[in-house]
């Protein structure tokens, strides 16, 4: 009998495995995610967003004179109960606040999930919260980046005007320092982003970027999900610019490892890898990387960061293969 694989094995789980994505607004959380979410579809993965759990609407912080960034702003006792209870398996009513209005909506009911994403300014800031994650990420993008992004997602998606997102981000880089930046030492993996060595206009035109992952080490790798990046399709077919690196660096007082990339990569050179986590989840369908001759680094990062995640919750439940005695 063919043994199950990841997805039947996660879905069958009694476990709620938490990842927990932390940086500042605008800085890329819910991309680096996007290959999780897409692998195991919507019935197994779901997906709190912090800024739900601000204690002040954006009016009350404006008399306040205070910013999101700050922990006090935030209910974090509350958000820590909640996913504590739905790691029981319990549902809880969840807090929903409207970035259009800068209001807040009335409580929906929300249901534990095999997979639950937290995304958010404080999600690493408290050893409570820290102690309920199971992995965890920091997004951190150069200043330039981040503006960008920034000033595209608030004005595009929540109505702002430039004016008003270069004012905010200008009020809230103090609090950003003393709140947000520190929680970067307690992460699993921490995403550097810059714009592409390329050119810029790789970065402004085509969204190409210079991504680093910094990884505290493996405890161990399990046999079944191998990472594999073939160097000969690389020679043989690329004819646009990518570069791999690999480090030893020190971040934040922690030796980390250091894995850069730049450019495109021909779809060929991962496919291994591709399919050998489509294999282990049943996802050969999903349309991420589906019909693309190159992918960018960033989308290159997000299929390693899903074969970690992935290696993470075969080393905690012990389903991987076992090492020898």
């Amino acid at each position: 009998m063919k043994p199950p694989n990841f997805r039947e094995q996660l879905a069958c789980s009694d476990r709620v495995f938490t990842i927990g994505v932390a940086g500042d607004s605008g800085s890329g959380k819910t991309t680096f995610t996007r290959a999780i979410r897409a692998i195991f579809g919507p019935e197994l993965v779901a997906t709190i967003t912090l800024d739900d759990y601000h204690r002040y609407d954006r009016e009350e912080r404006r008399h306040l004179g205070i910013t999101p960034l700050v922990p006090e702003a935030n209910d974090l006792d509350l958000l820590a109960e909640h996913i504590s209870r739905l790691k029981d398996g319990k549902s809880i009513e969840k807090p929903i606040y409207d970035h259009t209005a800068g209001t807040f909506a009335d409580p929906v009911p929300f249901s534990p999930a095999r997979v639950l994403i937290l995304e958010g300014l404080h999600t690493l800031f408290t050893p409570a919260l820290r102690g309920l994650l199971d992995f965890s990420l920091f997004v951190d993008p150069d200043p330039a980046v981040k503006r960008l992004w920034k000033l595209r997602r608030d004005m595009e998606r929540r109505g702002y005007r430039k004016e008003e997102v270069l004012a905010e981000m200008e009020a809230r880089l103090p609090d950003y320092e003393r709140y947000i930046a520190p929680q970067r030492r307690y992460a699993d993996v921490v995403i550097g982003i810059a714009c592409s060595g390329y050119g810029r206009e790789a970065s402004l035109e085509h969204d190409i970027y210079q991504v680093t992952l910094y990884q505290k080490p493996l405890v161990r790798q399990t046999m079944e999900i191998g990472l594999s990046i073939d160097l000969g399709e690389i020679l043989m077919l690329s004819d646009r610019p990518f570069s791999l690196g690999y480090s030893v660096e020190s971040l934040d007082g922690r030796e980390m490892s250091a894995i850069t990339l730049d450019g495109e990569l021909n779809h060929s050179a991962i496919r291994k890898l591709a399919r050998t986590i489509g294999q282990q989840t049943s996802a050969e369908g999903v349309e991420v990387y589906q019909n693309r001759h190159y992918l960018p680094a960033g989308e290159v990062a997000e299929l390693i960061l899903a074969w970690r995640i992935i290696n993470r919750w075969f080393v905690l439940t012990g389903e991987g293969r076992r090492d020898p005695p």
